[in-house]
């Protein structure tokens, strides 16, 4: 075995959290190496549904509210940076977005739920509920069986795969190392650790971040970490493109900005198959067509089917290993919404310092996977 190279931080995972977080450390001027499988990983990233989404998130944990707000509201700065990167536009829409309901009850239980959240957020937390003749109005598409919707302010929707391709480039113009190798052993060694590859090369880091999503568990339990998390499915269709038909995005319908359809996702819990099903794929279209009529005339073009990455309650983790200090574990199943705040706080953590996180009133510590030892 040979040594190939010498870091401050591995980074290992090449997805959306994983370059959202080496992007942060290259503009703190850290030197990163990148250790990513290639297309034999779970993609994860190539198959979300490319939503900057606040609504709901942080019922029964409040802290995850304001983590995602936090992130919400760096998304216009994050953008224009890597726009000016890049050259290319996100199309990154950040004017508010809905969910849509077809049966009262289901729209009590929510809003009464975003009405809790409100209160343990001290009143902060911008939200309102529109029946059907005021969506009708912003929504003229929208069908006779909608009985209304929460419009939530801070959401909003962006176009992930270009967003994805941003975060490669720019950071290979910060000087990113990109090892396109599986990542097989990660040991401690002297003051930081030996990452080992498929190809027999050892890689040293000081530190190490683990952001491999549902790859992370192996690896982890090796550093000291429990990696709590699961596969959940989701399946996603997209229609041809149309004349503009949507104004708003909502947490199942969305239109993107090159015109088609974008309609989701489905919650399964069916272990590691990541196959699109006929049965789920009816449903979608069935639940689409009930919100926008006008879609009954659309044809689909594609579907698909992505695993996303779930702890036991939902909530993201991140945690530094007790037994192995100077490694740490990221993970949460909305790396879109939460990949402003994994560049530009997440990485002050890692650097030793969470003060600005802890200036923005976010007890960090809530997200240790300690938590599930109770």
């Amino acid at each position: 075995m040979t040594i190939r190279s010498e870091s401050e931080f591995a980074v290992v995972g090449g997805g959306v959290v994983g370059l959202s977080i080496a992007y942060g450390l290259l503009n703190k001027n850290k030197n990163v190496t990148l250790f990513d499988e290639g297309d034999l990983a779970l993609r994860a990233s190539r198959g979300n549904f490319g939503l900057v989404w606040v609504q709901g998130k942080g019922a029964g944990m409040p802290t995850y509210a304001k983590w995602t707000r936090a992130s919400a509201s760096r998304w216009q700065s994050l953008a224009r940076q890597l726009s000016n990167d890049t050259g290319w536009d996100l199309a990154l829409q950040q004017r508010g977005g809905y969910s849509i309901y077809l049966d009262e009850k289901s729209l009590e239980k929510k809003v009464a739920t975003l009405t809790e959240l409100k209160k343990q957020l001290g009143g902060d937390y911008p939200f309102e509920v529109l029946g059907h003749n005021a969506i009708k109005k912003e929504e003229p598409h929208i069908g006779k069986d909608v009985v209304g919707a929460v419009l939530h302010h801070e959401d909003g929707h962006l176009n992930p795969l270009v967003f994805l391709r941003s975060l490669v480039k720019a950071t290979q113009l910060r000087g990113l190392k990109v090892v396109q190798k599986k990542v097989t052993l990660i040991t401690p060694s002297g003051n930081g650790f030996t990452v080992q590859t498929t190809d027999q090369q050892q890689h040293l880091t000081e530190k190490v971040v683990l952001a491999s999503g549902l790859g992370t568990k192996a690896l982890g339990e090796t550093l000291g970490f429990k990696v709590p998390i699961r596969p959940q499915r989701g399946q996603v269709l997209i229609t041809e493109k149309m004349p503009p038909v949507i104004n708003r995005p909502s947490d199942e319908i969305r239109q993107v900005n090159e015109g088609g359809i974008q309609i989701g996702a489905s919650a399964e819990e069916c272990g590691f198959d990541d196959k699109e099903t006929i049965k789920t794929t009816a449903e979608l279209a069935s639940n689409a067509i009930k919100q926008y009529p006008i879609l009954a005339k659309a044809q689909l073009v594609r579907s698909w089917g992505a695993l996303r990455i779930m702890s036991p309650d939902g909530f993201p983790i991140y945690q530094q290993s007790t037994t192995c200090p100077g490694a740490y574990f990221a993970t949460c199943h909305s790396g879109i919404t939460l990949a402003a705040a994994h560049a530009q706080l997440l990485p002050q953590w890692l650097c030793g310092d969470g003060a600005a996180i802890t200036d923005l009133g976010i007890p960090f510590h809530d997200f240790s996977e300690n938590r599930f030892d109770v």
